[in-house]
């Protein structure tokens, strides 16, 4: 699957048709979207968050495991810009999010990629974008993405 580079193409959506799919497309959209900028992963359990973050990683030269920070809430890696990885998915009230110290943690260029965003709404950064994963079909996930 050749994944488009073009902004409008994300944000009409495609599908992808599997991990490795997903984790391409992760790679894409990391090698175009602005450095200091966050990313607001949405998608139900198991729609492809950590997959599509895993090919973003990789996008940005990082190398080893990308798992999903349940339990840990950040994960930081570092590559050609700085990558910083949350799962909110156990944040139950949006202030928990201060006791992140993600404001005083990201150091220019960086991406912030925050799983789960609704729990932590009002929190993230200005001029985030949102990319929404979703099931298109039986082995299908549809990803759309605006500018929030």
């Amino acid at each position: 699957m050749d994944i488009s580079k073009d902004i409008s193409e994300w944000q009409k959506g495609f599908v992808t048709h599997s991990a490795s799919e997903t984790e391409s497309a992760g790679e894409t959209l990391a090698a175009f979207i602005p450095a200091d900028t966050a990313l607001l992963l949405e998608g139900k359990l198991g729609a492809g968050k950590t997959t599509f973050t895993r090919g973003f990683a990789r996008g940005l030269g990082i190398k080893g495991d990308i798992t999903s920070p349940s339990f840990s809430l950040l994960t930081i890696y570092e590559g050609q810009r700085q990558l910083l990885h949350v799962d909110a998915y156990r944040l139950t009230q949006p202030s928990q999010w201060d006791s992140l110290l993600i404001d005083e943690l990201c150091q220019s260029p960086w991406n912030l990629l925050i799983e789960w965003p609704e729990n932590v709404r009002g929190k993230e950064p200005k001029g985030a974008w949102t990319l929404t994963i979703e099931n298109a079909d039986a082995d299908g996930r549809r990803l759309t993405l605006k500018k929030t």
